[in-house]
């Protein structure tokens, strides 16, 4: 027997329905064909995650601060090359000017 593999959209939605308990659990897991226990695990961890959604700091839905740092680092760093990148333009000009070069 192959297992079925859910989308997370489907997952959420499933586990939307458990935590709003306007079903029980058997139903929805007769309406939605998913085994009853798999249902708990997805509403438990919905739960358990809900709190991320309300974060008030830097880190992104889903990222950690380790991304958010690194992210921060790069866009540092393209920042830095832009302005040298801006500078050796500028004196590039400048010196075939002055030398009549090309």
């Amino acid at each position: 027997m192959t297992r079925k593999a859910f989308t997370e959209d489907f997952k959420a939605k499933v586990a939307l329905a458990a935590v709003q308990e306007q079903e029980t659990i058997a139903e929805i897991a007769s309406r939605f064909e998913v085994h009853p226990t798999q249902i708990n695990n997805w509403k438990a961890l919905a739960i358990n995650n809900f709190a991320v959604i309300f974060q008030n700091d830097k880190t992104k839905l889903g990222g950690s601060s380790s991304e958010s740092k690194r992210i921060e680092e790069l866009e540092r760093k393209i920042g830095q090359l832009t302005m040298d990148n801006d500078y050796l333009k500028k004196n590039w000009q400048n010196y075939q000017r002055k030398t009549g070069g090309k």
